[in-house]
């Protein structure tokens, strides 16, 4: 997929992540919005994943350990065919296979039940240990917010994976400054992210804007061997709407109605497509939208 597609899709992928939680009243689209291009360029690009068949053995895998950005995960899950955009209705309702985190058991293309923050990176080294221990060249990918390394065992898992030397595994931060109780800094300094993860024995590629689709593919692309690598993404929370840029805020609540329509109007795309037209074609809680 070329780079215009690719930012087409973005594009794509930020108008569900509004409209999932604008529909639910409630989820998470600050970092779900601060995630797009690291997650579209993965299952666009990189990881080898098969819609039509979501458990084969060999594919790459994904682990969302910040289970909040859900709503990101979902869109680009959509775009990318592994479910009908109709599941949309069920985002974060109790019998949906849609949940406020992603679940193994319910969602077709999701590898990991994640939501507890830290724990994903660990089931991440366990899929790597596993994928070499089979032979199956599967990768592994897993994708954390910055605030989510003030998590204890994320630094046990590094250590894991720098002891046994996983190559096929790659650690992304979404680091975009902000948690659920303001800046990074004011909850709990993270120091030297780039240091740290040095270390622990990582190869890290730090990459100065997250959201740039050629900066992620070409940090992706750093071939690493003997160790696991990080790619350090600097974002930014809410990218691509307005109001919701750099605002903790945004971190976990849906917009309202007239939110959602000035952040479709925000996304709509370059050409100078109606945003009316876009809210209806893209507000895809029904069968109307499963094109």
């Amino acid at each position: 997929m070329d780079i215009m597609d690719l930012e087409k899709t973005c594009r794509a992928v930020r108008r569900d992540i509004i409209n999932l939680t604008a529909d639910a009243a409630s989820g998470h689209p600050g970092g779900s919005l601060s995630s797009v291009e690291i997650v579209v360029t993965l299952f666009f690009d990189k990881m080898h994943v098969d819609p039509t068949d979501p458990k084969m053995t060999d594919r790459d895998r994904f682990v969302l350990s910040k289970g909040h950005a859900a709503p990101c995960y979902y869109g680009v899950l959509a775009e990318r065919g592994f479910f009908d955009r109709s599941a949309f209705k069920s985002f974060r309702q109790i019998n949906g296979i849609l949940q406020g985190h992603p679940d193994v058991l319910k969602c077709p293309g999701v590898d990991a039940s994640t939501g507890s923050l830290g724990q994903g990176i660990s089931i991440a080294v366990g899929m790597a240990l596993g994928a070499r221990l089979s032979g199956n060249g599967a990768r592994v990918y897993t994708l954390l917010g910055d605030g989510e390394l003030q998590e204890g065992q994320v630094w046990e898992a590094a250590m894991a994976a720098a002891h046994y030397k996983l190559d096929n595994l790659t650690v992304i931060i979404d680091h975009n400054g902000l948690q659920i109780d303001g800046s990074n800094d004011q909850v709990m300094s993270l120091g030297n992210i780039k240091d740290k993860f040095t270390a622990f024995g990582f190869e890290v590629v730090e990459v100065a804007d997250g959201n740039d689709l050629k900066q992620i593919s070409d940090a992706f692309d750093v071939p690493v061997a003997g160790k696991p690598k990080c790619i350090l993404a600097h974002t930014l929370k809410g990218k691509g709407v307005s109001y919701m840029e750099g605002q903790v805020d945004w971190h976990g609540k849906g917009p309202n109605e007239e939110q959602r329509q000035i952040a479709l109007k925000d996304l709509a795309e370059p050409e100078g497509a109606d945003p009316e037209k876009i809210s209806v074609l893209d507000n895809r809680t029904g069968a109307e939208g499963c094109a």
